[in-house]
């Protein structure tokens, strides 16, 4: 091998069995440019330094004595590691180059200016440990990264500064607490051309949803500028989430989630002495989102394709070239955290009693949390932490992992969840919320808080020390049953927990979720925007629809988004999706709501359900509803939602309902489309044959058809005790339109949690020849138990 050889390598030459030679980040560069450009993924062109050449430095300098003697002092308490950590980078900073080591990069630089056409051709200088990205050493990030890097003389100093880099106070502790010999690893030098990002955008993307391991989704986060403020945490970027399995039908669009993030800032190429710089981004570039779509379904389909070959699910950085408009793969690294999950078990926790709302952001992780805040603005100032604390401050970066290990919680004002402090959280098994905006100036060291990030995609901190139960099931054991049960979910924030669970689907999904948590506009507002009344709740919906020209397409693209994560957790199994069962009282909480909704003395049993899809008080409404499940079917892919209609008082008014269906492209039958209907009336059990002809299937609402078989209102206290779904005039019922739906060759479930708080009301169902029963996932497991008991 010539000199050249040893101590360079072009990342063309490079495959992953070269980790010992250029680390873990450079290898997988070289696996991506060697086997994979031919599937279309853009890679940089570049070239690593050997661990070879980092030896050499060593040796050039008579290095090896005095770090040896640095560390043992340091492991001896003769010296801080402060003081270590500055020693040992200033004998690497004013190190010279061994000749033929300094030719060699320069040479290589050269030949990839000529390549790349261009003389200074500016690249990104990146760090990579022959120890760093292997599956049970992740921690990305100990080492230094250098952007916009142009000449000889920069390039061979930035390099001189990742070799300081290996030494740096949190690697050192990294090493230290992991078990490396300080002495035995060594550092490659990834240099890569440069995107021009800075004119456009990057970020980084997962194969898998981070806090859950549900492995059907590519994560993307996204920011204007240089990628180094996602990774870093200083701004929240944009998120979006992709179906993974719909990627390879080009018809489909299964962009299942578009969250806007607030990208204040953005970095961009500074001078000579700052080659990068953070600027504040325009208005028009906060309010806008960074990628089209185009471009998140080719990141999705990279995303994949890299998974694929890799055989794991995998953690890429991506950026987009502001000259040319292309895309490019700039690193890519196995994704540790999911590889390490217990598979089959699951945990879950109930928080007893809450305090007021603090804060709250994006949840990391799936714990709960009780103690006291050590707030740290500085990393400067991180020996004043409290160990077991709950750690809050505005950023991390790679200088707090060493407190982060100490921190029972932590909470920071900034980041998404591909930052830093979410990165080092899950990687520690401690529960974060990032990205809340105000912790900082809204909470206090000595403040005693609970910290959720148990109640889906948004974490809660809350006033207080609460009491917590926990509990641990093991899902890898449980009988089979020829009763489907399957779950009750409305949040599509905290679906993904429960896609581990081997459940037959969703048997009740409910839209009001949706519309009241994430949508929160009424429709009929949406839809006569310009005739609205009231001038705050106006207000209100032009913020909130200020992205969308037509502020219908608003509500539409929210709800059908919002689904499509309750049908990805189960898909290809059903997602039963009962259409909106709000009463007026509550459609009129909505904003803009009240000036369409009539007062009623009993809302309950008033207009609701079926009877509001055709009336020309709310059909516009339900117009919309349809529009979404069609786009929901249709063009993002999920043709496992079947509809259901609630209330549906008669067999007359079920046809006009499927009438207005209909007409709005949702015609039953059509592209495999099922309806079910709700049967939550006398009216549906006793005319239950003619109810079969419409629909394809009956779903029991036992809560309503009880109330409305003894005539007993549910919400009453005076009549508590009368209240029974195991009367024997609603078993009755029960088991008719059990028996009439089975006659007919229709399916019919029951959702509601009589079966696992009576596990002989679960026997009475299995026995009249039950189809399925719908449970909420914290009951799934007891349920799934006594219906296999009852079946033998």
């Amino acid at each position: 091998m010539s000199i050249q050889g040893r101590l360079i390598s072009k990342f063309d030459d490079l495959r992953r069995k070269d980790v010992a030679r250029v680390g873990g980040k450079n290898a997988s560069l070289g696996e991506l440019i060697s086997t994979l450009r031919a599937k279309g993924i853009a890679v940089p062109p570049g070239f690593a330094t050997t661990a070879d050449a980092y030896w050499s430095y060593i040796d050039n300098n008579n290095m090896a004595d005095q770090i040896q003697k640095r560390i043992a002092d340091w492991q001896g308490g003769k010296a801080s590691l402060a003081e270590t950590g500055q020693a040992i980078r200033n004998v690497f900073l004013h190190g010279d180059w061994p000749e033929e080591t300094a030719s060699a990069i320069k040479s290589a630089y050269h030949e990839l200016c000529d390549r790349i056409g261009m003389e200074k051709a500016s690249v990104a200088v990146r760090s990579s440990a022959t120890a760093e990205d292997l599956p049970d050493a992740s921690f990305a990030g100990q080492q230094e990264t250098f952007l916009n890097i142009s000449g000889d003389d920069a390039l061979l100093n930035a390099c001189r500064r990742c070799y300081a880099s290996l030494f740096t106070d949190r690697a050192i502790s990294y090493r230290q607490i992991n078990g490396f010999d300080h002495t035995k690893v060594a550092l490659s030098i990834g240099v890569q051309q440069m995107i021009r990002s800075d004119l456009a955008s990057s970020g980084v993307m997962f194969s898998i949803d981070t806090e859950t391991g549900f492995d059907k989704v590519v994560l993307i986060n996204a920011a204007w500028g240089l990628g180094e403020n996602i990774v870093q945490g200083a701004v929240d970027p944009d998120e979006y989430q992709v179906f993974k399995p719909f990627l390879t039908n080009e018809a489909l669009t299964p962009i299942i989630e578009r969250k806007l993030g607030e990208k204040e800032i953005k970095m961009i190429y500074g001078g000579a002495d700052m080659p990068t710089r953070n600027v504040p981004t325009s208005k028009a570039e906060r309010q806008a989102f960074v990628l089209e779509e185009a471009d998140i379904l080719t990141l999705a389909r990279w995303a994949t394709v890299i998974e694929a070959h890799y055989g794991c699910a995998m953690d890429m950085e991506w950026a987009k070239d502001g000259l040319t408009g292309d895309l490019f793969i700039v690193q890519a690294r196995p994704e540790t955290v999911g590889a390490r999950r217990e598979a089959g078990i699951i945990k879950s926790y109930k928080i007893k009693s809450k305090g007021n709302t603090l804060v709250k952001g994006l949840s990391i992780g799936d714990g709960v949390v009780s103690g006291r805040i050590c707030l740290i603005e500085h990393a400067s100032d991180i020996d004043q932490f409290v160990d077991g604390s709950i750690l809050v401050s505005s950023i991390t970066d790679p200088d707090w992992t060493p407190v982060m290990k100490r921190a029972a919680a932590i909470i920071t004002d900034h980041g998404g969840r591909t930052s830093h402090a979410a990165i080092v959280s899950r990687e520690l098994g401690v529960p974060a919320v990032v990205g809340t905006g105000q912790a900082t100036h809204l909470l206090h060291s000595g403040q005693d808080v609970t910290v959720s990030c148990a109640e889906g995609d948004v974490g809660f901190v809350y006033e207080g020390s609460a009491e917590v139960e926990t509990e641990t099931v093991d899902v890898s054991h449980l009988p089979e049953t020829r009763t489907d049960v399957m779950l009750n979910l409305a949040n599509p924030g905290s679906a993904y927990r429960w896609w581990s669970l081997p459940s037959d689907g969703i048997g009740l999904a409910r839209m009001e979720f949706v519309i009241s948590n994430i949508i929160k506009a009424h429709p009929m507002a949406l839809i006569h925007f310009d005739e609205l009344q009231d001038a705050e709740d106006k207000a209100k919906l032009a913020q909130l629809t200020r992205n969308y020209e037509d502020r219908t397409e608003y509500f539409v693209d929210k709800l059908s988004r919002g689904l499509a994560r309750l049908c990805a957790t189960v898909y290809p199994k059903p997602a039963i999706i009962r259409m909106s069962d709000f009463k007026t009282n509550e459609y009129a909480g909505l904003l803009g709501g009240r000036q369409f909704e009539i007062e009623e003395e009993n809302p309950m049993i008033g207009f609701r359900g079926a009877s509001r899809y055709y009336s020309p008080r709310y059909q516009e409404g339900f117009e919309l509803e349809c529009k979404a499940i069609k786009r929901l079917r249709e063009v993002i892919g999920f043709d496992n939602a079947v509809i259901m209609i609630p209330f549906c008082r008669t067999v007359e008014e079920a046809r006009k309902v499927l009438d207005v269906m209909a007409e709005n492209g949702l015609k039953r039958g059509d592209k495999g489309l099922e309806v079910y209907v709700m049967c939550e009336i006398p009216s549906n059990v006793i005319r239950a044959e003619d109810f079969a002809e419409q629909f394809d299937g009956f779903s029991i609402g036992s809560n309503d058809l009880t109330q409305l078989t003894l005539g007993v209102d549910r919400d009453s206290d005076e009549l508590a005790d009368l209240f029974n779904e195991q009367d024997a005039a609603v078993k009755w019922m029960i088991n008719h339109v059990i028996a009439e739906a089975n006659k007919a060759g229709r399916k019919v479930g029951l959702c509601g949690q009589a079966p696992s708080d009576h596990p002989e009301f679960a026997d009475f169902l299995v026995e009249c020849g039950i189809s399925s029963i719908s449970v909420t996932p914290d009951s799934f497991v007891a349920v799934k138990k006594q219906v296999a008991s009852s079946e033998k």
